[in-house]
């Protein structure tokens, strides 16, 4: 059996002039975790916030008592250098830090914003790094990228380099409220039929419309922004969007 349905607002879509409340609302209406988009301006074009952010809402939301517990704060990382920022997110508050691939097999091995390092990362070493600072490690894979490249990190017999979570993009990462790309689906199912325990997140175009494709196919994490925090009963999204995926389990 898969495991269990997580679902993770987007707190992007919700309101930045009250945003430690809305992420407490949004806990408090059935949330499992809430995902936090950060954005470089380097690695995609928009950007949004960084681990002060964090650190400010963290106190308006309980730490989870265990691992992928309610109050998971999932940081989802769409930076050039993500090596650079494990640290700073860790004593924001950051419970799960995905990081791409496609960043991670071209980016600094430096530790902090302000280190320089000629050794580059690759995606074990920075899973293995993550690990270390005593967070759960992601990978996420823009729609370009081949779910393949990602056998190699998931069938490492070293634990410490295995990912926690994969994290499938449905949109081009960088801009919320993106047309779902059903095109990606096939990679969900593929990772699902590999590793039946792993948990499998899709981000983009999630909505009562399209959760039921993405859960049909595998996914277990499942992120919506402005479906649940545009919603005018974000409880009863939270519930439906939870439903589809127990369905399929």
């Amino acid at each position: 059996m898969p495991p269990p349905a997580i679902i993770a607002p987007s707190i992007l879509s919700a309101d930045f002039a009250a945003l430690g409340k809305a992420c407490s609302d949004t806990i408090d209406q059935g949330a499992s975790w809430l995902h936090i988009d950060i954005m470089d301006g380097h690695f995609v074009p928009n950007m949004t916030f960084g681990a002060p952010v964090v650190t400010k809402i963290r106190p308006h939301v309980k730490r989870p008592s265990a691992a992928y517990a309610t109050g998971t704060f999932d940081c989802h990382m769409m930076i050039a250098e993500p090596k650079k920022w494990v640290k700073d997110f860790q004593k924001a508050g950051c419970d799960l830090y995905c990081f791409h691939y496609e960043a991670a097999v071209d980016s600094t091995a430096a530790e902090s914003p302000a280190d320089h390092s000629e050794s580059r990362t690759n995606p074990k070493e920075m899973i293995r790094y993550v690990h270390e600072q005593k967070m759960l490690a992601g990978i996420a894979i823009k729609p370009e990228t081949p779910v393949e490249v990602l056998w190699e990190i998931l069938d490492n017999t070293k634990e410490e380099e295995v990912p926690d979570m994969v994290l499938v993009m449905t949109v081009h990462p960088g801009f919320g409220g993106q047309k779902f790309m059903a095109s990606e689906l096939p990679k969900v199912k593929a990772l699902r039929e590999r590793y039946p325990n792993l948990n499998i997140e899709v981000d983009g175009g999630l909505s009562e419309a399209t959760v039921d494709q993405a859960a049909e196919a595998g996914a277990n994490v499942i992120v919506a922004g402005s479906a649940v925090f545009g919603a005018k009963d974000p409880a009863d999204v939270i519930s439906k969007l939870k439903g589809a995926v127990e369905r399929r389990r």
